[in-house]
C-alpha cells in the first residue's frame, strides 16, 4: 500500500495484501493475505476480498460482496485456487464470486463486464469480456461465458455449459446444454429464439454476415438431422467467415450437447 490511496482507517486489511495506486477503500472492507488489487479500484463497504483474489485495474466492487469465496463443491479440501478479474468491471452489490475447487484451479472474469446486483459465478467458470450479468444470474461451476453475452434478470446456468459469443439468455431461463453465438435463447424448455440482431449491428457485424449466421441457425435449429450433419451442411452451404468459423467450432467441441437438439 502507498499514500497515493484513500483507505479507511476502518478497512481490516491485512498487511501482506498488494494494493495498487490510487485506490479507495471505503469502512468494513475485509481484505486477506494473498490478495492482489491493481490500480484505480474503488472498494466499497462491507465487501469481502479473500485469498486468492487477483484483480486488475479500475474495478468497482459494490456492497456487500464477496471476491474469491470457498467454492460451494463437495470436491474442496482447501487447495490453494484462485480468482482472476481483468480490468475495467463493475460488479454490483451482493455478487459472489468463487475460487477455483482444484489445486492452482481459477475462476476467470475478463475485462468490461457487468455483473448486477445477486449475481453469482461459481468455481473454475471462465467469462469472456464485455458481459452483462443481470439481477440474481447464477452461473454454476466449470461454466464457459464468451465476449458480449448477456444474462437477463434471473437466468440460470448449469455446471458444464457453455455460452457463445453475443449470445442473449432471456429473462428466467434455466439451461444445460450449449447456447451457440450470436442467437437469442430463452423460454421453459429453452427455444431458439432467432438471431440476436440488436447486438449483431452493435458489434458491427456486416448486415450480409448476419444471414449467413441466420442460414446456418435455419440448417441447425430447423433441420431434422444431427449436429455432425448440420456441421458438413454449413461448411458446403454457407459461406466461410470469421463468425461462420466460430459457429463451426462451437459446434464441433459441444460436450454437453446443443439447445433444442
Amino acid at each position: 500500500m502507498n499514500d497515493m490511496n484513500e483507505i479507511s482507517p476502518k478497512a481490516e486489511i491485512s498487511p501482506k495484501a498488494k494494493i495498487g495506486d490510487n485506490c479507495k477503500i471505503f469502512p468494513f472492507v475485509y481484505i486477506e493475505d494473498d490478495v492482489v488489487i491493481g490500480d484505480n479500484c474503488i472498494i466499497f463497504p462491507f465487501v469481502s476480498i479473500c485469498d486468492g483474489s487477483r484483480i486488475g485495474k479500475n474495478n468497482k466492487i459494490h456492497q456487500g460482496s464477496v471476491i474469491a469465496a470457498l467454492p460451494q463443491d463437495f470436491n474442496f479440501r482447501g487447495a490453494k485456487s484462485y480468482v482472476e478479474i481483468g480490468d475495467n468491471n463493475v460488479i454490483r452489490e451482493n455478487v459472489v464470486i468463487n475460487r477455483g475447487t482444484n489445486k492452482d484451479g481459477v475462476t476467470k472474469i475478463g475485462n468490461h463486464n457487468f455483473l448486477l446486483e445477486g449475481t453469482h459465478i461459481s468455481h473454475d467458470t471462465v467469462v469472456g469480456d464485455n458481459c452483462v450479468f443481470g439481477y440474481g444470474t447464477k452461473i454454476a461451476g466449470d461454466c464457459e461465458i464468451g465476449n458480449g453475452v448477456i444474462f437477463s434478470s434471473g437466468a440460470i446456468q448449469n455446471a458444464n455449459t457453455r455460452a457463445g459469443d453475443l449470445s442473449l439468455i432471456q429473462a428466467g431461463c434455466t439451461f444445460s446444454h450449449d447456447v451457440p453465438p450470436y442467437v437469442i435463447a430463452g423460454g421453459s424448455p429453452m427455444e431458439y429464439g432467432g438471431p440476436n440482431t440488436t447486438v449483431m449491428n452493435y458489434a458491427d457485424i456486416d448486415p450480409k454476415v448476419q444471414k449467413h449466421i441466420a442460414n446456418a441457425y435455419r440448417l441447425l435449429f430447423h433441420g431434422k438431422t444431427s449436429v455432425f450433419d448440420v456441421i458438413n451442411q454449413i461448411k458446403e452451404q454457407v459461406p466461410d467467415g470469421p463468425e461462420i468459423r466460430n459457429i463451426i467450432t462451437f459446434l464441433e467441441n459441444s460436450k454437453r450437447g446443443i439447445m433444442c437438439k
